[in-house]
């Protein structure tokens, strides 16, 4: 009789030939099984993964398979893919708003910031660091920012709570706290 491969093995498997993040869920209904046995899977296959070419990026309930920080020049060269494009400081500092603020809404950043943030926001869109993630339910009901998956990559994190934690509170996020974490591994400010 064919023996089935372990729950993590097989997450794996789903998670190598998914094109887009998965949720927990899905993954469960897939597999015929729960959401606490996929986390339970999630967390061995992650422990797998360390120091290997390949990581979970997690936001929120969804999960993706990426490559690791640490290859992705080596990646990027084999695939033949154009150097990235540095991010200008005002991009780097909304970001990093958006980063530890998030959902925010552009009257919020503009408040934070003390500038227009219309073009930044449309570059980081463009970008695909950046997304609607909804609408808030304040007067005008502006649109809510949150960051993507693709900012997770770039700053080689596994998930938001990955960020260098600010100092105080009521502290502003900057461009440095973003910064800060790409320098860690020997990355630069490149997009």
């Amino acid at each position: 009789m064919e023996r089935r491969p372990d729950l993590p093995a097989l997450v794996e498997s789903l998670l190598f030939v998914a094109d887009e993040p998965v949720s927990v869920q899905r993954l469960a209904e897939a597999l015929e099984t729960t959401p606490g046995q996929v986390e339970r899977a999630l967390r061995a296959l992650e422990e797998d993964l360390q120091g290997r070419g390949l990581r979970l990026q997690r936001m929120g309930s969804r999960v993706q398979m990426v490559t690791a920080p640490e290859a992705a020049p080596v990646v990027e060269r084999f695939l033949g893919l154009r150097s990235r494009r540095r991010l200008s400081p005002a991009a780097l500092e909304t970001l990093a708003i958006i980063a530890y603020r998030q959902p925010i809404s552009r009257p919020e950043i503009e408040s934070i910031r003390g500038v227009n943030c219309d073009s930044v926001l449309r570059t980081l869109l463009s970008a695909g660091l950046i997304e609607e993630v909804g609408r808030a339910s304040t007067v005008g009901r502006p649109i809510l920012y949150g960051t993507t998956f693709a900012f997770l990559q770039h700053f080689g994190l596994s998930r938001l709570e990955d960020l260098p934690p600010l100092e105080t509170e009521g502290e502003v996020p900057t461009a440095q706290h973003l910064t800060k974490r790409r320098k860690e591994h020997g990355e630069t400010g490149d997009h």
